[in-house]
């Protein structure tokens, strides 16, 4: 007998966050780790990070105003992990350009024509602010809200 097939739910929206301890101590490649885990761009225990190192990255071409392609961002993104001496995984152009995605997806850089640079060059800070926590935030808890509602009155 064949099984009924279940249509797939398909989020319009979704985001992961995480509370970590306060970042006091961190620096650097591992400052940058634990803001991707936070974001929900990296899963705990996950040794394939190297959207910490697309991040960081696109985090210097933003120093310089620059836009860069997907080719140079896996140049560089080797470049960083020979010097830090980590391992060469992840670093296939079809892969940088699926980090690229989920930045971009995440709000956190652009595309401008076939280039990337954090969105607008600004500010992480208020990237977060503007395009997640007062665009995203209301919108996710509205729906909830919604659902909570439906099932208080059906239920």
């Amino acid at each position: 007998m064949k099984k009924k097939t279940i249509s797939r739910d398909t989020p319009l929206l979704s985001i992961t966050l995480r509370r970590y301890e306060k970042p006091n101590s961190l620096e650097g490649r591992e400052l940058l780790r634990k803001l991707c885990l936070s974001l929900g761009l990296l899963q705990p225990g996950d040794s394939r990070d190297v959207i910490v190192d697309v991040l960081h990255v696109l985090l210097l071409a933003r120093e310089k105003q620059e836009l860069i392609s997907a080719e140079e961002v896996r140049r560089r993104v080797t470049e960083i992990r020979k010097q830090q001496n980590l391992p060469m995984i992840g670093i296939a152009s079809p892969n940088i350009r699926r980090q690229l995605r989920r930045l971009k997806d995440s709000f956190l850089i652009e595309r401008v024509v076939n280039d990337y640079r954090i969105a607008e060059f600004s500010e992480l800070s208020e990237i977060f602010e503007e395009k997640i926590e007062k665009f995203m935030f209301p919108q996710i808890v509205k729906r909830v809200k919604e659902y909570l509602k439906a099932v208080d009155e059906r239920l």
